[in-house]
């Protein structure tokens, strides 16, 4: 059972203060969210064209043998750069590679990072949909960046210029986690950025909570973009993507 945390769970952490209470369940959708992805093409959206379409109502993009990426590719959003914002969306993914949701990114396009046109780098709201690791996705990581798996799920955690703390690590069990993941179904995601403060919620539950106050390291703004992993063929789908930027 997912738990509701109460001030009693309130934690002081030296040098970082105090793990604030969380409210685990998804905040009600603004009704200023706007409808960025039409459901008919990729007007507002660029990527390669070979791999990137749409399919009855949604964005498919796919890799094959024949047409393999060449590094990671990305579609990206063209309607402008992501500082304190709501993102909402639907995804799913093939169980042969994995995916991802970029956001507060920057467009690569020149260096040996930059193996096609939409090489993107930045955090990445991870999305694997594969039944050998169910607790693979919704972390945070730094896409072309040195930091790794920034947060993880379950954990409420900051980073500052001396390294990462976690605070707590309990806000969803592993077992939790694998029933709510819909694996080979549609997932429902929100990613809250507010200042340093990140949030992610899969299917309407906190799954991590993370403040990012490195002073060189961390994305205050940045484009979003969906992404296709080179390596094995793949498929990957979203939809109703929906944002409110504040």
């Amino acid at each position: 059972m997912i738990r509701t945390l109460t001030i009693a769970s309130l934690t002081l952490v030296a040098g970082f203060g105090f793990a604030e209470e969380l409210s685990l369940k998804a905040p009600a959708e603004s009704s200023e969210s706007k409808v960025i992805f039409n459901g008919k093409n990729l007007k507002g959206w660029d990527g390669d064209p070979t791999m990137w379409s749409v399919k009855d109502g949604v964005i498919h993009g796919e890799t094959t043998p024949d047409n393999p990426a060449k590094g990671n590719t990305f579609l990206i959003w063209k309607g402008g750069k992501l500082t304190d914002f709501e993102l909402r969306l639907s995804f799913r993914c093939s169980a042969t590679n994995n995916s991802g949701i970029q956001y507060r990114s920057k467009h690569i396009t020149e260096g040996k990072k930059a193996s096609n046109p939409w090489v993107v780098g930045g955090y990445q709201h991870e999305i694997r949909n594969e039944e050998d690791f169910p607790n693979v996705p919704s972390f945070i990581y730094d896409e072309k960046g040195t930091r790794g798996r920034i947060c993880l799920v379950g954990e409420q955690a900051v980073w500052k210029a001396d390294g990462k703390k976690v605070l707590r690590n309990d806000l969803i069990s592993a077992e939790d986690f694998k029933e709510l993941m819909k694996v080979d179904e549609w997932n429902d995601v929100i990613i809250i950025a507010k200042g340093s403060h990140i949030q992610h919620y899969l299917n309407g539950k906190l799954v991590l909570d993370f403040d990012d106050q490195h002073p060189e390291k961390a994305f205050s703004e940045g484009i979003l973009a969906l992404q296709l992993h080179a390596g094995k063929p793949m498929w990957t789908e979203f939809k109703d993507i929906r944002l409110l930027s504040h």
